[in-house]
């Protein structure tokens, strides 16, 4: 089973003379198919551990490998590629394209990795919607979507390139509860339907203990709960 593990990271960020410390000597792994839930106070680090874990950040100091393969070992161009391969990502704030219906809004991804099978790309994006109970919205654009509705383009958006594993920041942040528990549920489905590794950072505790573990981030450390 596929298993990305990160080994001692820490993170600072320096505002000229000051350096604050978000993170400090992080270790924790996923495997596919498993749930995990990353809680802590705002400002904790939550998001700065998803972005280095997607490689859309570095860390100072650490290391993250994809079974025996050291991530930040490779340059740019090749993490990249690995990247699409291997991560979705759910932003709390969905950062749909407004000028892009929901269909287009996911076919991005396969315009993006340079992917030109339009028949097999679009089955799999008609699949995904359907499966999230939302194929009817395909031709709808963001602004005429209700937040739930958007933030589940969004997982799908992150889905439809099959992705081994998906990192998700408060992707119920901005939702009402009946709305949170519809997504909380979908997500775990997902997880264990298409066999992805999902990692949650998210203030709801009542999310965070539906998943297979939880980990808090508490004065740069990271805890198991």
């Amino acid at each position: 089973m596929n298993k990305l593990k990160a080994s001692d990271l820490f993170k600072a960020y320096k505002a000229g003379i000051h350096q604050t410390q978000v993170l400090s000597n992080i270790s924790i792994d996923i495997t596919q198919g498993e749930t995990i839930g990353i809680i802590g106070s705002s400002g904790s680090g939550k998001t700065t551990l998803l972005q280095i874990l997607a490689g859309l950040e570095s860390p100072d100091r650490g290391e993250i490998f994809f079974n025996d393969i050291n991530l930040l070992n490779n340059n740019a161009l090749q993490l990249n590629k690995m990247r699409n391969k291997l991560f979705g990502y759910v932003y709390q704030f969905h950062y749909l394209l407004d000028d892009l219906t929901v269909f287009e809004n996911c076919n991005l991804v396969f315009r993006i990795s340079n992917n030109k099978n339009i028949k097999k790309n679009s089955h799999k994006i008609f699949k995904i919607l359907n499966e999230l109970g939302i194929e009817e919205l395909k031709n709808s654009y963001p602004y005429m979507l209700s937040g739930g509705e958007r933030q589940r383009a969004a997982i799908a958006r992150a889905i439809v390139h099959e992705p081994m594993f998906i990192l998700m920041d408060e992707p119920t942040g901005n939702l009402d509860q009946e709305n949170a528990n519809v997504i909380q549920d979908l997500t775990i489905k997902l997880a264990k339907d298409h066999n992805i590794g999902i990692m949650v950072a998210t203030h709801d505790l009542h999310y965070a203990y539906k998943l297979d573990k939880v980990f808090r981030i508490e004065n740069e450390g990271l805890i198991k709960k």
